[in-house]
């Protein structure tokens, strides 16, 4: 999707650098974003149909009270954009869940995503898995789940996948939420889909979820419907749409089919999981942020107690290695300033990824300190700043560049606090 996200920009930033917006203009920013769509294997006839109403609108729409040309033009832009993706599906955290999809769609991974996710929003997960088929799959769920505490149940040994649901189901008796992890299956094994309707009339899912990859582009579609006609999928979670060439394709191809798309996942990591919202996927996209996400990956990552004792107190490096580590927490950077109004249209990858690595090799130094140096700063003289760069093994020029970052935070800090900002500045060590 970085290609397509990337497009969109440019065909943002076209937009608000114009010095006239008339005619001529429009049909171009509409070529543009034919051509940014179609090489994002966009569905042809969508993208015809959707470049015609954009056309249309911005030629005949008059601007609605206080917006300029160019906002007229950028709003119809947004608003038909997200019209293709079709509407966000009604939050709830259901009781049982049953997780479908092909061979390699990433649905393992996905099941563990799901479980943290439900966490988090202050549910205890269970995952029953039942896939006879795949060597070793209870053991890849096994060790993506134990580190995050989350409880797994399955039975290696046995081949039959109904005795094993009915095993698990009798674990879960704690546990608000059920995953059940199904065998991956290819449309036309009719003997696996008839498994998978058995499975669902024991399991009884309040949620059918459909994993599906979103490198294979407008085949999305196809796959959506065929689970659907098999057992009535409620919804769709498409993975790997980081990355992908053609996760438009299997975005629209999905929204068309009347599928309600639930979760994207957004990268390899755990983390890398959220909820879909057209609304905001568009905005991102387009390089105009995310405020909403972001605010609450940060709540998701920052302790609001300890964020306000940070404000009150003397800060300290052990508070900015507090700070670093709920940045990282929040996923990866470019990611996280994408979500920032204004940041979509001038961040530097290169940049970006620099002070990842800065921030990485921060938080190795802060690790070499010891905790009366982290809590007391003022006492980390030279000889202090050379055991850290050996402990660390960085040079003694990086630890004064982080203890000068630390002086500039504190700087900022106190000037917050005696009114001078109106709010925090979000600063990154660059």
């Amino acid at each position: 999707m970085k290609a397509l996200g990337d497009a969109l920009s440019n065909i943002v930033k076209k937009i608000t650098r114009a010095s006239y917006i008339d005619e001529k203009f429009v049909k171009g920013i509409v070529k543009d974003i034919q051509r940014a769509l179609l090489i994002s294997d966009v569905n042809v006839k969508l993208v015809m149909e959707l470049s015609k109403k954009i056309e249309e609108r911005a030629l005949k729409e008059k601007p609605k009270p206080g917006l300029s040309k160019k906002e007229h033009v950028l709003s119809i832009v947004y608003e038909e954009l997200v019209n293709i993706l079709g509407e966000k599906k009604e939050f709830k955290i259901p009781k049982r869940i049953m997780l479908v999809g092909l061979q390699g769609s990433g649905k393992t991974t996905t099941c563990v995503k799901l479980a943290k996710f439900y966490r988090k929003k202050g549910a205890k997960p269970f995952i029953i898995t039942v896939d006879t088929y795949r060597p070793a799959a209870y053991e890849q769920i096994l060790q993506l789940a134990e580190p995050l505490q989350i409880k797994v149940y399955g039975e290696p040994e046995n081949k039959n996948p109904f005795e094993i649901l009915k095993h698990g189901l009798e674990k879960t008796k704690k546990s608000d939420v059920i995953i059940l992890d199904t065998a991956g299956r290819h449309r036309s094994e009719k003997e696996l889909f008839e498994e998978m309707k058995n499975l669902a009339e024991i399991f009884q899912p309040d949620e059918k979820f459909l994993i599906i990859d979103s490198t294979i582009g407008q085949q999305a579609g196809e796959q959506a419907k065929a689970f659907h006609e098999a057992i009535g999928i409620t919804g769709v979670i498409l993975t790997k749409l980081d990355g992908s060439a053609k996760g438009g394709g299997a975005l629209s191809a999905v929204a068309t089919t009347g599928a309600k798309i639930i979760f994207i996942g957004t990268g390899e990591k755990i983390d890398d999981f959220e909820i879909f919202d057209p609304s905001r996927f568009i905005s991102r996209l387009l390089g105009m942020g995310d405020l909403a996400t972001l605010m609450e990956k940060a709540k998701e990552s920052i302790d609001e107690k300890r964020a306000k004792d940070i404000l009150k107190g003397e800060f300290t490096i052990e508070d900015l290695k507090y700070q670093i580590e709920a940045i990282t927490k929040m996923g990866p950077l470019s990611s996280v300033l994408k979500m920032i109004p204004g940041f979509g249209f001038a961040l530097d990858q290169e940049a970006t990824k620099l002070t990842e690595e800065k921030m990485k090799k921060f938080l190795v130094i802060m690790d070499s300190m010891t905790r009366e140096e982290r809590l007391k700063p003022k006492i980390i003289n030279s000889s202090r700043i050379r055991r850290i760069a050996r402990g660390s093994g960085t040079s003694i020029e990086e630890v004064r560049e982080l203890m000068n970052y630390y002086t500039m935070m504190k700087k900022a800090l106190k000037a917050f606090k005696r009114g001078r900002f109106k709010r925090m500045p979000f600063k990154i060590p660059f």
